[in-house]
């Protein structure tokens, strides 16, 4: 009997010399017993305690609710104060650890189809230029004119074109450039687009003149005499007056995310 007795104390006094643990109970017990609890570990092992400490409190954020008031300063603490009651530094230290890997884990799995949905834009781009190429602009010419009751003349862009793809065009889009000859950078470069009235048809030719607006960019183009105007399609509308052809592909910051991507991940 006495064996069992002094069995329990031996039990009782190693528990009582276990691993520090978190208090919870109130906020002063938990702002204690963390800096307690760190006290005890060594040296090397207390500031990843800490960090992991402030990690686990911060994952529970949720902006949206910050932003609406739901959440508080306060409801964050205590649901971290909750979470964290009865743990020793090495439980925190794992749970953290598994919070991370997890986060780390759905990262990749977002970055990589975000990654599949940039190259398929970029694929979709390069197969439309070809479809593009069916429409074709025979004829372009941009001129400015004088207006009657103001100095500011005005910018007309003259095209010709032809519709050689299988679709109804509803909408055509258009990049037009004003340089010289032998000279690497233009005068002028802009795009512009035109919703056809009625659309055109498979096989279908149409002669256009647009007027952009005087006090745009086209009004003030100031080019020499020997600067000629070409114009480049680089998206077509279907009669659904969506995209059903475009050569945009991705935007110089699109470009720089996928090749940011891919190198983070190795998939270059």
């Amino acid at each position: 009997m006495k064996r069992i007795v002094l069995l329990g104390a031996v039990i009782a006094l190693l528990v009582g010399c276990g691993e520090k643990k978190i208090d919870g109970a109130t906020e002063d017990s938990f702002k204690k017993s963390i800096g307690a609890v760190s006290e005890s570990l060594p040296a090397e092992k207390r500031e990843q305690f800490k960090q992991d400490v402030v990690f686990l409190s911060m994952k529970g954020i949720d902006l949206a609710g910050v932003m609406s008031g739901k959440q508080t300063s306060q409801s964050v603490l205590d649901t971290a104060r909750q979470d964290m009651n009865g743990k020793t530094a090495a439980q925190i230290m794992d749970q953290a650890s598994a919070v991370r890997l997890e986060r780390e884990k759905r990262e990749k799995e977002q970055a990589l189809a975000e990654i599949q949905e940039l190259i398929s834009k970029k694929n979709e781009a390069e197969n439309a230029k070809a479809q593009l190429q069916a429409f074709t602009v025979s004829k372009s010419r941009f001129y400015l004119e004088s207006q009657k009751y103001i100095s500011q003349k005005k910018p007309f862009i003259e095209i010709s074109v032809k519709n050689g793809t299988a679709q109804a065009i509803s909408r055509a889009y258009f990049k037009g450039t004003i340089a010289s000859p032998g000279r690497s950078i233009p005068w002028f470069s802009d795009t512009f687009n035109y919703e056809i009235p009625g659309g055109l048809e498979p096989g279908e030719t149409a002669d256009w003149v647009l007027g952009p607006n005087s006090y745009s960019d086209w009004g003030k183009v100031d080019a020499p005499a020997d600067a000629v105007f070409t114009v480049e399609v680089y998206r077509l509308d279907g009669a659904d007056k969506k995209a059903l052809y475009s050569s945009e592909g991705l935007t110089e910051a699109n470009q720089k995310r996928l090749e940011a991507l891919q190198k983070k991940y190795s998939l270059n």
